[in-house]
């Protein structure tokens, strides 16, 4: 348990079966609890369990702070399936704090503006024109649009010198 515990606290995340991710999630929470309260006591009973400064260090500094507001429940087990090799059921346990995609969901929402019916056309236009951001443009994207405008343009040049030469193809069957 204390190999996994270090992994977990290092990682943020780990994939085990989902029997050692149960009995981790046992072993994990408490010993996250205690590092709430930063004392050299409650540090070195977590040490005691740990047996890595490493972890602990980043416990305290990393993980405590980011979880202090929340009152447990620090992981999260995911089932991903079955091992190949011999059927164990694998599972992927995490912090809760540390995962990008339900964090960044949560901190980019976004405040919802309610439509009256009243005006309907110009409280609608005026909404749409806040929302929609300018395009900024950068030396490259300007340097690519001067490329495409000088493709356009060599384009109708060339196609009236293919046509010419279609013509003149022509002429000579009709001569012949």
């Amino acid at each position: 348990m204390m190999n996994l515990a270090n992994a977990l606290i290092t990682h943020k995340r780990i994939t085990t079966t989902l029997a050692k991710a149960k009995a981790l999630r046992g072993y994990v929470e408490p010993l996250i609890t205690k590092s709430k309260n930063d004392t050299t006591h409650c540090r070195r009973l977590v040490f005691s369990q740990l047996q890595s400064k490493e972890a602990v260090t980043e416990l305290f500094r990393e993980v405590a702070p980011k979880i202090a507001e929340r009152p447990g429940g620090y992981t999260r087990i995911i089932k991903t399936g079955f091992r190949s090799g011999d059927s164990a059921e694998m599972c992927m346990i995490e912090l809760v704090d540390f995962n990008e995609v339900y964090t960044s969901e949560s901190s980019t929402a976004t405040k919802k503006t309610r439509r009256s019916r009243r005006g309907s056309g110009s409280s609608t236009a005026k909404t749409e024109t806040k929302s929609t951001p300018k395009a900024e443009t950068t030396p490259v994207a300007e340097a690519e649009v001067e490329v495409k405008e000088e493709a356009k343009a060599e384009e109708p040049q060339q196609a009236p010198e293919a046509e010419s030469k279609a013509e003149g193809d022509e002429k000579k069957e009709d001569d012949k």
